[in-house]
């Protein structure tokens, strides 16, 4: 799957968690699926605490990532 058709997967609802990005307007921050990665926990085991969720949706949210750290200056 191409990036933009990943990142179609990621959506913002003001109405949800405040306007933060959330995957397919389900009550899942992108940020808390990138937390999870970060302390080490696998694909596997992030899709098996959500069943609905799907690996592109993982995916999505490193391609979301990816992208807005690419334009951010330190």
């Amino acid at each position: 799957m191409i990036e933009t058709e990943l990142l179609q997967r990621i959506t913002v609802n003001p109405e949800i968690f405040g306007g933060k990005p959330i995957i397919r307007g389900r009550r899942l921050a992108v940020e808390h699926v990138l937390g999870m990665l970060a302390a080490g926990d696998e694909f596997e085991t992030i899709l098996e605490g959500y069943p609905w969720l799907e690996r592109a949706d993982i995916q999505a949210c490193v391609v979301y990532a990816r992208r807005h750290v690419a334009n951010e200056r330190i």
